[in-house]
């Protein structure tokens, strides 16, 4: 073979190479840890990159209220965690908008000057929760990975992604990270009547479950701590209310004028959470500076 041949053959061998490494997944780079308290994890063709969060929430635990029993538990996992001790990947679910990522991001707020940091990943990242692990094992911060409104349909991969590093990989976590998810379901996966079908009746009067019922139970039960929120009565609202319009500000007689007019505003979304009690503050602090 000519020399002129020979180093076309190995043109299209590097043309062919550069091609190859563009579509291959590639693992996520190290970030600028000291750019932020929080990072965000997102697919950028085929690598994964950690951006740092220019502008993170603000929230304080003060700033949340009628979810005093959930916020303890929560505040006592995350500190016993921050601390070294043993502390468990925590679910949280219940009803709509009664602050379940608005805990979880307190959480860092309260902690963040102890070394705590947060990384959110969508869903459908999660198949790569295993070399976002392998990347801050070595770290010297305490991570939450964070998911939020947090559901699985049947066959997707972030699921199985998910339930091997919460337990049940021969490559655990690592002890400076834990899985912080939010949820309306307890399952984590839909449940359909048909599989009623398949629970099982003993002659003593057990009831167990199918296989297929099982296998949707078992990713919620590798969570060790789970943390239920539940609707907010008519009370809890309107002092939720109260307190995000003294955060916008308003003065006591103002939040006694706007009582009726909150109530209104919750009849009308159909829902008396804490999310809809500070979008009315919102809008009746921005109206009254009108």
């Amino acid at each position: 073979m000519t020399l002129p041949a020979v180093e076309s053959l190995l043109a299209r061998a590097e043309s062919l190479l550069a091609r190859l490494e563009a579509v291959l997944p590639h693992a996520a780079t190290a970030p600028d840890w000291a750019a932020s308290v929080a990072l965000r994890y997102r697919r950028r063709g085929s690598a994964g990159v950690l951006e740092p969060v220019r502008h993170v929430s603000t929230i304080r635990l003060a700033d949340l209220k009628e979810v005093e029993p959930q916020k303890e538990r929560l505040l006592r996992n995350t500190e016993q965690f921050v601390a070294g001790r043993g502390a468990n990947n925590v679910l949280l679910t219940g009803a709509r908008g009664t602050g379940k990522s608005s805990l979880i991001k307190a959480c860092l707020n309260e902690f963040a000057p102890r070394g705590l940091r947060l990384i959110e990943v969508d869903k459908a990242d999660l198949v790569d929760l295993p070399d976002l692990v392998d990347l801050v094992a070595e770290r010297p911060e305490r991570f939450i990975v964070f998911c939020d409104d947090l559901s699985f349909d049947e066959g997707e991969p972030g699921y199985k992604a998910l339930k091997s590093v919460l337990d049940g990989s021969v490559a655990q976590a690592s002890d400076n990270l834990l899985i912080y998810a939010t949820s309306n379901r307890r399952h984590l996966l839909p449940e359909y009547m048909k599989e009623n079908l398949s629970y099982q009746h003993t002659e003593d009067g057990e009831v167990h479950p199918g296989e297929g019922v099982e296998e949707k139970i078992s990713l919620s039960e590798r969570f060790g701590l789970w943390i239920s929120f539940y609707p907010f009565t008519q009370a809890e609202y309107l002092a939720i209310v109260a307190q995000w319009l003294r955060f916008f500000g308003a003065d006591e007689d103002a939040i006694r004028q706007a009582r009726q007019e909150s109530l209104v505003w919750a009849l009308e979304r159909g829902s008396r959470s804490g999310r809809v009690a500070q979008q009315f503050a919102r809008d009746y602090a921005g109206r009254r500076e009108r």
